[in-house]
């Protein structure tokens, strides 16, 4: 997407092949967005350059701890064993490339001093700037995160390399490194950078944002939930997960894609050029069913052969240990993958963003509206909700709603609910209810999350013995400034706040 230094560039390939290096922090389990660099760095060695992979184990743990001490190691092994696995997937030569990991030369005597000489260089202002967007920023940063990008600029030093490749996310760091490895004594770096793939939610496809992400290591029937889910507006080619992993994944690997669909809807197409792929689905000639059902099936092809690799008792150990699912278990203990979660926390629940596309009153209770609601799925959620008696069908008529849908579907006079559109409703009499609203500008699908517990995958189905909803919204609260919170703490989406209109003090049902 982006070069700076091409001028040196091309100086230096007058001379010699090129000396490059990606890395990557050991952090989250690496996801199918990987698949975009890992394309890129097939066409640097086929070009002939020098490709050197760095599993960054220090910076995964300085990055807010997002990799416990004790978990390192492991999590740098599986880094390791599963990146490879995706290499030969796509058919990069595994003997054309260096592997390095950062802890071999990053606790020597000669990097610690050049950390220390960079510190006393380097202002705050300049080092929270350059990891903005790569650091997790939390209200209380850690000093960690500040030392972040100057052992990412150091290992160009380190790795005696030409030049860093990396996402555009890491453009600040990328100027960082050329501002200040020169007051060391050490010559500017080349940066090249690759697009970042919107994720499934429409956001940057990330390791902490479950909803956002499929594993490499995800089952079929996972990767098919989670493209169900994902979102797809027909017609919307802005921010479109879907569309983007098309775009940048599928079509640089295969140079085609091909749109599987029955006859009756003009058969099977196949797009060379993505432009035509893109310009079909915006006029609406490309249905996002069957655009999910395409990459679903072209998706599976490629994590195929990584499955087959991790499905060995060695590799399954490894996995688990790295990524213990209970917050107790310690390396080495037995996964609890399939046990139910201990914790009563707000990511368990699976709030999106929905847009009301119909609104009935139901044939048989005079209270209730059977509403079509859309939440960024193949196809919209029938909704059943009580509020004839608070809101005119015409006010809730393809208005932006808050919807919980992973409650279990249940039969309300004849009628399956598919979901629960969530309103605050006042403490007084007479009894007043306003449906939350959502910030101006969000799109169906997106993942409505509660402030601090933006990681973590909800459950699946909510079980109704074990009340989890019914736990958390006794703390559901509207605030004096009418923002939706759970404890104090803001329902948000990616363009801010939750809200309602006018119930201040009032509770969540």
């Amino acid at each position: 997407q982006e070069v700076l230094g091409e001028d040196k560039l091309m100086a230096i390939l007058k001379e010699r092949e090129l000396k490059i290096y990606w890395g990557t922090a050991t952090t989250g389990k690496p996801h199918v967005a990987y698949f975009v660099p890992m394309s890129k760095i097939a066409d640097f060695l086929k070009a002939g350059c020098e490709v050197t992979i760095l599993f960054a184990d220090l910076h995964a743990y300085l990055d807010n701890m997002k990799a416990p001490w004790e978990l390192l190691e492991l999590r740098t092994h599986y880094y390791e064993h599963v990146i490879k696995a995706m290499l030969e997937s796509i058919g990069v030569p595994l003997e054309k490339l260096r592997f390095v990991r950062g802890t071999d030369y990053q606790l020597s005597k000669e990097y610690t001093l050049d950390v220390y000489r960079l510190s006393s260089v380097v202002t705050q202002h300049d080092a929270k700037k350059a990891g903005a967007e790569v650091v997790k920023q939390v209200e209380h940063p850690l000093l960690s995160g500040l030392l972040y990008p100057g052992l990412q600029a150091l290992d160009e030093e380190y790795l005696k390399v030409d030049a860093q490749f990396g996402g555009v996310d890491q453009r600040k760091i990328f100027t960082f490194a050329e501002k200040y490895l020169p007051s060391l004594g050490y010559a500017k770096r080349v940066h090249l950078m690759n697009p970042m793939v919107p994720g499934l939610t429409g956001t940057k496809m990330s390791s902490s944002e479950e909803d956002s992400k499929i594993d490499l290591l995800d089952r079929k029937e996972d990767v098919k939930k989670k493209l169900k889910k994902a979102f797809c507006e027909p017609g919307n080619v802005e921010n479109n997960g879907v569309l983007s992993f098309i775009k940048h994944v599928l079509f640089p690997l295969k140079s085609e894609f091909v749109i599987l669909r029955e006859e009756k809807w003009g058969g099977n197409k196949t797009y060379t050029a993505y432009e035509a792929l893109e310009k079909d689905f915006a006029e609406q000639v490309v249905h996002p069913g069957d655009l999910k059902n395409s990459v679903e099936v072209a998706l599976n092809k490629l994590l195929d052969p990584i499955r087959e690799k991790f499905n060995c008792p060695e590799l399954k150990k490894l996995s688990s240990a790295a990524y213990p699912t209970s917050s107790k278990a310690k390396p080495g203990e037995k996964s609890t993958k399939n046990s139910e979660p201990e914790d009563v926390v707000p990511s368990r629940l699976d709030i999106r963003v929905g847009k009301v596309i119909s609104v009935e009153k139901h044939p048989d209770a005079d209270s209730l509206y059977v509403e079509k609601i859309d939440v960024g799925e193949a196809e919209p959620r029938t909704v059943v909700s009580g509020l004839v008696h608070f809101v005119p069908k015409e006010q809730l008529q393809d208005r932006l709603v808050v919807l919980l849908c992973n409650l279990k579907p249940q039969k309300m006079r004849g009628v399956e609910s598919q979901g629960m559109v969530l309103c605050a409703s006042s403490v007084g009499e007479p009894r007043q209810v306003e449906p939350l609203d959502p910030p101006a500008g969000c799109c169906a699908g997106e993942r409505v999350y509660v402030e601090g517990y933006e990681g973590g995958e909800p459950d699946e189905e909510l079980k109704p013995k074990k009340k989890v909803f019914e736990k958390l919204q006794a703390d559901f609260c509207i605030s004096e400034d009418c923002v939706a919170q759970w404890k104090q703490r803001n329902f948000l989406t990616k363009l801010g706040t939750v809200s309602c209109k006018s119930l201040k003090g009032g509770s969540i049902s």
